[in-house]
C-alpha cells in the first residue's frame, strides 16, 4: 500500500509531529507498505511518490532534514501570506492523491484542528483519524467543555475569556489552571495559585492565541485512556517527577512515571474508561483518540480534554496502551490505517 505520512506543518507542535511522522513511517515500511514522510508545509521537490520513496531510503535521516527547517517555516509563512500562495507545501496535494491513504501525524493548529481534513474529503483523499468535524469540535477546548457539560460528562468548572474580555482577578479560590483554547501538548499551559502566577498565565497563555480557557484547579492523579473504534484500552496513570505533566515532561524521556495498566480498583476503572467513551461519542469521533482524565482524592474524576491525534513518539502513551492488550507499535499503526480505509 503506497501512504503518505503527513507531519511538520507550522504549529507550535511542529517537532513532536516529525517524531511522530518518522516512528509511523518507519513501523508501516516494516509491514511492507511503501510509506513516504511528508511535510505538510514544506512539501517536496517530488512530484512522484515512487521519487520521493527512493529518495526517502532513510526516513530518520528525512525528519531529520525537515526538523531543520525551523527558520525556514517562520520565513516562508510570512511570504505566503503577503502572496496568497495558501498553506500547502509544493507537491502536497498531488503527492497525497497518489496515495492510497494519507497517515495523519500532524499536531496542533493547521493539522489537529478539522482544517486539512475537510479539504482532504472535498479532494477525495482518504486518511486516517477522526474526520473534519470530531477534530474541530475536540481541538477548541471551550467548545469541548460545552459538549461535555450538555452530555453529562464530568469535567472542572471554567471560563472562557477573549483578549480583550478578561476577568482579572483569580476565579476560583483553590487556584486555577491557564490554557490557550486551541493549543496541544500543554504549550502554554500554566497552574496558577496565586494572584501574581495567574496574571503572567494570562499573559503567557494570550502570547499563543486570543481566547484561553481557564479551569478551576483539580488536586489529583492523572490518567489518560486510548479509545478504538468507540472501545476505551486500558487505562495508563501518569506521574511527573516534578510539575504537572507539561510539554517538558510529555516528551524527555525520564521526566514521568507512566504505568499501565493504572493501579486502581475495577469499579474505577469501569468508571473511567465508560466516561472515555461518553467523551468519544459526544465529540464524534471516529477510528480512535486519546482522552484525559484527573481523579481527586474522594474518587471524583473529570474529563480534561480529547486529542483526536494522540502523540505517536517513543515515550507516547496510546501505545503504551495498546502494547498492554499485545498489540504493538507496528500493529497499532495498521490497525489504524485498516479501520481508516474501512471508513
Amino acid at each position: 500500500m503506497k501512504i503518505v505520512v503527513l507531519a511538520g506543518g507550522t504549529s507550535t507542535e511542529r517537532e513532536v509531529s516529525l517524531n511522530s511522522g518518522k516512528m509511523v513511517c518507519n513501523a508501516l515500511r516494516s509491514k511492507g507498505n511503501e510509506a513516504v514522510l511528508l511535510d505538510v508545509f514544506m512539501g517536496s521537490n517530488c512530484d512522484n511518490f515512487s521519487d520521493i520513496l527512493s529518495e526517502q531510503a532513510d526516513v530518520f535521516q528525512a525528519a531529520a532534514v525537515l526538523s531543520g527547517k525551523e527558520a525556514q517555516v517562520k520565513e516562508l509563512i510570512k511570504e505566503r501570506k503577503e502572496k496568497k500562495l495558501g498553506f500547502f507545501g509544493p507537491n502536497v496535494i498531488e503527492l497525497c492523491k497518489q496515495a492510497d491513504i494519507v497517515f495523519m501525524a500532524l499536531h496542533g493548529q493547521n493539522g489537529e484542528d478539522g482544517k486539512i481534513q475537510a479539504a482532504f474529503e472535498l479532494m477525495g483523499i482518504p486518511y486516517t483519524g477522526a474526520d473534519y468535524l470530531g477534530s474541530a469540535l475536540a481541538m477548541d477546548k471551550g467548545l469541548t467543555k460545552q459538549i461535555f457539560l450538555f452530555h453529562q460528562v464530568p469535567t472542572p468548572k471554567s471560563v472562557l475569556f477573549h483578549k480583550e474580555n478578561v476577568q482579572k482577578e483569580i476565579p476560583f479560590a483553590n487556584g486555577a489552571v491557564v490554557k490557550p483554547c486551541c493549543g496541544g501538548s500543554s504549550v502554554g499551559v500554566t497552574i496558577a495559585h496565586t494572584q501574581e502566577e495567574y496574571d503572567k498565565a494570562l499573559q503567557d497563555a494570550f502570547s499563543y492565541e486570543d481566547e484561553v480557557l481557564v479551569e478551576e484547579f483539580v488536586s489529583g492523579r492523572e490518567f489518560s485512556i486510548g479509545v478504538m473504534d468507540g472501545k476505551a484500552l486500558p487505562i495508563i496513570e501518569i506521574e511527573p517527577l516534578d510539575g504537572f505533566y507539561d510539554y517538558t515532561n510529555k516528551y524527555q524521556a525520564g521526566k514521568t512515571k507512566e504505568t499501565c495498566p493504572a493501579n486502581l480498583s475495577e469499579e474505577i476503572t469501569l468508571k473511567l474508561q465508560k466516561a472515555a467513551e461518553q467523551a468519544y461519542a459526544a465529540l464524534k469521533l471516529q477510528i480512535y483518540a486519546r482522552i484525559d482524565f484527573l481523579l481527586d482524592e474522594n474518587n471524583e474524576i473529570y474529563c480534561l480534554e480529547a486529542n483526536t491525534l494522540p502523540g505517536m513518539t517513543a515515550t507516547s502513551l496510546l501505545p503504551q496502551e495498546a502494547a498492554a492488550v499485545g498489540m504493538s507499535f507496528e500493529d497499532l499503526c495498521a490497525k489504524i490505517v485498516e479501520d481508516s480505509m474501512n471508513r
